[in-house]
């Protein structure tokens, strides 16, 4: 008898071990699926005419956010373009009547449902109605559009490669570029020299403007002071005793302008100076003739 209680024991651990592991592996299995086995959901059916390799466990999206997960599809094998998919959706899911679910492909290729819930406050899905669906091309729908435009673009890409290809294997291009290296050289030399400028000459020019501001200001200052109207007078006054002196050289009434303008006293003038310079002559040569001088008297 405890031999047989104790092989009932050890049976009876045995199968709860296996009961427990094969609930760990259900749970597992419905986990990595996405299934929530001990989570309240809602169910609401989505009616598409192709869903673009959507499969079991799928993601479903509301708002990028996960709200459920995709339980069963159904495929009617008696008319085409028609497949429900059925949805589990959390409890405090709310859809709008208005709004649309639809199928996107990633770039891997994988598939999800995005809910686009409308602006409807007052009406809404009741559990189990159906929802419309739409299928989206998604990302990889969008690449297989551009094909035809990268298409087209290839011919005009190789003959810029080629362009490329050609204006690197120039000969001119080394020179060039060390010539924009050699006036690069030369524009941080004079940028160099303008700062030089500016820390040294301009201040000083800057001052020297300054004092020929103050200098200006000084002389404006000063004009300000002078007696225009007198100074004009005074000018015009001067100008007419230079008239007055300019006539008087030019009538024969006095000496001035006998002497500029009579021609008789200035060959006489011319004369004297002629007889004068003759007689000095002579009285060089003979000045006995004219200077007669003794101690004892003269003798005859």
């Amino acid at each position: 008898m405890p031999s047989l209680k104790k092989n009932f024991t050890k049976e009876a651990k045995i199968g709860i071990v296996g009961v427990i592991a094969l609930f760990i592996l259900i749970y597992g299995l419905n986990y990595l699926r996405g299934a929530r086995l001990f989570h309240p959901t809602v169910y609401f059916f989505v009616k598409y005419a192709h869903i673009n390799g959507l499969s079991k466990s799928s993601p479903v999206y509301a708002d990028g956010f996960k709200v459920g997960i995709v339980s069963d599809i159904i495929y009617n094998y008696e008319r085409a373009n028609d497949v429900v998919v059925e949805v589990e959706l959390d409890t405090e899911m709310r859809i709008p009547k208005g709004s649309t679910a639809e199928l996107e492909t990633d770039m891997l290729g994988s598939v999800h449902m995005n809910l686009l819930l409308s602006n409807n406050m007052r009406e809404k899905y009741a559990i189990g109605d159906t929802i419309p669906g739409i299928s989206s091309a998604g990302v990889m729908g969008q690449v297989a559009d551009m094909m035809p435009q990268v298409q087209r673009m290839i011919p005009k890409l190789d003959s810029i490669l080629s362009a490329l290809n050609v204006l690197l294997h120039d000969e001119n291009i080394p020179a060039t570029l060390q010539s924009i290296r050699h006036t690069t050289a030369n524009l941080e030399t004079t940028t160099g020299h303008l700062n030089g400028l500016l820390r040294t000459d301009i201040p000083q020019i800057t001052g020297k403007l300054i004092q020929l501001e103050d200098n200006f200001l000084a002389i404006s200052e000063n004009l300000k002071e002078v007696d225009y109207a007198e100074t004009i007078r005074q000018v015009q006054n001067t100008l007419t005793n230079v008239q007055l002196l300019t006539d008087k050289l030019n009538r024969k009434d006095n000496s001035l302008g006998l002497l500029l303008n009579d021609d008789g006293l200035y060959r006489n003038l011319n004369t004297t100076v002629t007889n004068a310079s003759t007689l000095l002559e002579d009285l060089k040569a003979h000045p006995k003739r004219y200077v007669h001088f003794s101690i004892f008297g003269r003798k005859e």
